[in-house]
């Protein structure tokens, strides 16, 4: 359902914008982030129509999550990166059968791409 790129190493003040692929009936989507020896964090969460959008503290204003209906497409745009932003990224998605408020509870949604690791160096 799912397939996720657009990962790669970039220095400290960079951008990079994920990409991840979709398929299916989507209510919401989203991208999280593992750094090593952390646990998985939420990063961004979008309704499907864009009326409703949410950050975690640490990213808003650098990072915006959105999608491209021309390429049926979801994107992370960052910019403003940061060592500290170092981890795989994954993005995930509720489908319709599973739809509600915007959430960053990972067991919430249904799919997810296989993660694609961003490297920022200082």
């Amino acid at each position: 359902q799912l397939q996720a790129s657009g990962g790669g190493l970039v220095q400290a003040g960079g951008s990079l914008r994920l990409s991840c692929t979709a398929s299916g009936r989507i209510s919401s989507y989203a991208w999280f982030r593992q750094a090593p020896g952390k646990e998985r964090e939420f990063v961004a969460a979008s309704s499907w129509r864009g009326d409703k959008k949410d950050y975690v503290d640490s990213v808003k204003g650098r990072f915006a999550i959105g999608r491209d209906n021309a390429k049926n497409t979801l994107y992370l745009q960052m910019n403003s990166l940061k060592p500290e932003d170092t981890a795989v990224y994954y993005c995930a998605a509720r489908s319709n059968y599973n739809s509600g408020p915007l959430t960053p509870l990972a067991s919430l949604y249904d799919y997810w791409g296989q993660g694609t690791l961003v490297t920022v160096s200082s």
